[in-house]
């Protein structure tokens, strides 16, 4: 799924040209009135145009003819542009069917007894049994066993992940492979209901309904196209009086081109096309609201540890006790940790050798390593006559057993030091003597601070939660950057917090995985729970990352703006068009009549049909010209409202009044050396 596909995919491209013909049912035409308008029209001048060519009525029908190709034009691009947008999403859905196994299901009976049974008769609450080799039945949680899963059908990420009893971990999803082990999975859908069906359903667009931001720009378009009828339908009274009676054809291409055709005809695309660049990132959104929610978002809480941080503390610093060197101190470090494969000894490992190229270091096959225990609380290594170790601060001191009486201040108040900063200590002593501490530390993921200052530009406010204590917590939040955060934080506490910011008028999105997460993941106006969680957080979120990953909460905001930005831009030049389409038909239709209206030919149209048909026409590709733009969407860059306004009114306020302008005056150069007007 991570895979994005082209928008010039030829079998899109392809089925996308034959669904723009069957869009012309003027039953699904009819949900976009601005384009049924246009359709109608079109239909009306066909039959106009057949039985003008049967009765004989005039000799030539050039200019009524190429009138009514391109408005049939204008109705098919817009169909184009959806269906398109469409086409990506069955895409992506046609792979996800080919993920669909029909398999069997081992069930557990009341009885203890198994019987295998075809998954599709599974219901709800049922319990099977999974083995290595076989896939997940259905979806579900663990309630017994560990097991590694491969989820590559889902996610599109090969690497297998744990799945086991009780905790976070615990949702299956059905067509998912069990690759070891075993698990004992309670089914949680019906048939029909699951994962993967609401997956394709979502990114098919089948089950995508009007946003309301969508609901009402599709009211502002209606009433639009609304008032444009009347005015050209009270236009002709008016025209006959003062002599200058107008065409049936010249009167629905002044109609076509005033209604705002062009982001009427995209209109739907550009929100298949916010579902489908959610879809690539790995995110699933359970509506079209969630994405415009998320656009809309004032206030982000992340977690801290995974999301901010690595979740492992690590290495970051050794400090050498006085008359100790540290290279010395980093040796026995590094010597202690040679058979600590925790993350934490792993780190210590490596930043004796980067900050002081300790990669020589080797122990001969005598050394005896000394596992950590919870009882001694130490670990470290025996070689020869030698013993280092390095463990808790107060394990080390019962360890030495005071050899070192005038280290023991300066070693506690190290200890302190670190503490206070909200990190760990741990003591290294070389033959019961201490020579320093490491110092362990939550790393901050790197770009996080510019990450943050990306949201602090775009005027979104960050929150980090975590369960540290306060002292801790505001040396992490000040290292990463975040406007605030919230310690010792309990559910009940994230949920009073969400409520307080929107009850301030806010937006607020949060990531969760675990069934503590639910309420507030329910509570916040974007949850996005991970596919790794229980099944009640993702039941809970109005999003499921795939990936399981935090920090995704910011894509997932950019992109929802970047959905708000598109739709905003290109109603913003859809509107500004019609200027240019003023000064191009109103002196096509007036100026024999009334000379003075020439002066309104700024573009210098050749002749009165030339000028209607090159503004017919341009409205028309002008659909063709933005497709890939509503598809991809307008590029975001992080800035402040006003700023963004500014930009956007410049370049497609300005722009979609300037670019009809030399787009009409080149379409009308060419029709008429072509002798086509």
């Amino acid at each position: 799924m991570k895979n994005a596909i082209s928008i010039w995919d030829k079998k899109i491209i392809k089925q996308a040209l034959s669904g723009s013909v069957r869009k012309l049912d003027p039953r699904k035409m009819l949900k976009n009135p601005v384009m049924f308008v246009v359709e109608v029209g079109a239909s009306f001048l066909t039959v106009r145009l057949i039985v003008s060519i049967i009765v004989g009525a005039n000799a030539g029908h050039l200019f009524e003819i190429q009138i009514t190709l391109w408005l049939w034009f204008t109705v098919l691009f817009a169909n184009f542009a959806e269906a398109m947008a469409e086409g990506r999403g069955k895409a992506q859905a046609d792979t996800l069917r080919r993920s669909k196994t029909e398999s069997a299901a081992n069930i557990i009976r009341a009885d203890g007894t198994t019987e295998t049974i075809a998954a599709t008769a599974l219901r709800k609450d049922d319990v099977v049994m999974v083995i290595a080799g076989e896939s997940i039945p259905g979806d579900g949680e663990v309630i017994e066993g560990v097991a590694s899963v491969d989820e590559s059908a889902i996610t599109g990420e090969s690497a297998p992940v744990i799945r086991e009893a009780g905790g976070d971990r615990s949702a299956v999803t059905g067509g998912t492979r069990v690759l070891s082990d075993w698990i004992k999975v309670r089914i949680t859908s019906n048939p029909g209901e699951t994962f993967i069906d609401r997956m394709i359903a979502l990114v098919e667009g089948a089950s995508r309904q009007k946003t309301p931001n969508e609901i009402a720009l599709h009211i502002l378009l209606v009433g639009l196209t609304i008032i444009f009828l009347l005015a050209v339908v009270t236009l002709q009274p008016f025209a006959i009086y003062s002599g200058a009676e107008q065409t049936i054809f010249v009167l629905i291409s002044l109609l076509v081109c005033l209604i705002p055709t062009t982001i009427g005809g995209l209109l739907s695309a550009i929100g298949i096309a916010g579902m489908d660049r959610l879809v690539q990132h790995n995110v699933l959104a359970m509506s079209g609201r969630a994405v415009e929610a998320a656009g809309d978002v004032n206030t982000l809480l992340l977690d801290k540890t995974g999301t901010i941080t690595f979740g492992n503390r690590q290495a970051s610093e050794f400090i050498a006790l006085k008359g100790v060197d540290e290279k010395l101190l980093a040796e026995a470090a590094q010597l202690s940790s040679l058979a600590d494969e925790t993350p934490e000894g792993r780190s210590i490992v490596i930043l004796a050798r980067e900050k002081y190229g300790c990669h020589e270091l080797t122990v001969n096959t005598s050394a005896e390593f000394i596992a950590f225990t919870a009882q001694t609380r130490m670990s470290g290594v025996n070689i020869d006559s030698r013993e280092i170790r390095k463990g808790a601060v107060d394990a080390i001191e019962k360890y030495t057993a005071g050899k070192a009486p005038q280290s023991a201040a300066e070693l506690r108040e190290v200890v302190e030091r670190i503490a206070k900063a909200g990190g760990t200590p741990l003591v290294v002593a070389d033959d019961h003597i201490p020579l320093g501490v490491i110092y362990l530390k939550d790393i901050v993921k790197s770009g996080m601070r510019d990450r943050f200052l990306q949201l602090r530009q775009m005027g979104i406010k960050t929150v980090m939660i975590t369960g540290d204590n306060p002292m801790t917590a505001a040396t992490i939040a000040a290292e990463a950057g975040v406007d605030d955060f919230l310690a010792e934080a309990t559910p009940e506490d994230k949920m009073a917090l969400i409520k307080r910011e929107q009850l301030d008028g806010k937006l607020v999105a949060m990531t969760g995985d675990g069934t503590n997460d639910a309420p507030a993941l329910a509570q916040a106006d974007v949850g996005v729970a991970m596919n790794t969680g229980t099944q009640a957080a993702k039941e809970a979120g109005n999003m499921v990352d795939l990936d399981s990953d935090p920090t995704k909460l910011i894509e997932v905001v950019a992109i929802g703006k970047q959905l708000l930005i598109t739709r905003g831009a290109l109603t913003t030049f859809s509107i500004s068009n019609d200027v240019a389409k003023y000064f191009a038909i109103i002196p096509a239709m007036f100026a024999a009549t009334f000379p003075v209206l020439s002066a309104l030919n700024i573009m210098g149209l050749k002749t009165p049909q030339s000028a209607i048909l090159s503004a017919v026409i341009f409205n028309a590709l002008v659909i063709v010209g933005l497709i890939p733009l509503a598809l991809k969407g307008v590029k975001y860059r992080p800035m402040s409202a006003s700023s963004l306004l500014q930009r956007n009114l410049l370049v497609y306020g300005l722009g979609g009044i300037v670019a009809p302008f030399i787009g009409i005056k080149l379409i009308d150069l060419i029709i008429t050396t072509l002798g086509l007007a």
